[in-house]
């Protein structure tokens, strides 16, 4: 199983996703900052470490907003996305196709990785509690 880490930065009431590179797996589906935890990292140095390597930006990572497991073809993903915060930086687009900042509404108008469903659901259901 490969442990994955990504992060849910929040600007007001958006937040933000990335577009994988055409060149590699799952090309051009949208997903969350983040990446493979390597051995003798903690999940949240893994995830500061990705997010200084792929967007140039320093963050501070808070609680877990939720685990998922889901099996691609090619590999099994224990992903853990945490609550996150800028503290220095403007994201830059190092790695990515394209990235943007986006409203829980929003979410439809992109195709996200299908291990991040799960996480896109309950954000959605999040959203419809907070308005009613």
């Amino acid at each position: 199983m490969t442990e994955v880490v990504a992060a849910l930065i929040w600007d007001g009431n958006r937040f933000l996703i990335c577009q994988r590179p055409p060149h590699k797996a799952r090309g051009l589906l949208w997903e969350f900052v983040g990446g493979k935890v390597e051995s003798g990292e903690t999940r949240q140095q893994a995830l500061i470490r990705e997010c200084r390597e792929e967007l140039a930006i320093t963050i501070s990572v808070g609680e877990m907003f939720m685990e998922v497991i889901h099996e691609y073809p090619d590999l099994t993903v224990r992903l853990s996305l945490f609550n996150a915060g800028i503290t220095e930086g403007v994201p830059k687009m190092i790695e990515h196709n394209d990235i943007q900042w986006i409203t829980v509404n929003e979410i439809p108008n992109y195709d996200f990785c299908p291990a991040d469903e799960a996480v896109l659901k309950k954000l959605q259901e999040q959203e419809m509690t907070r308005e009613h």
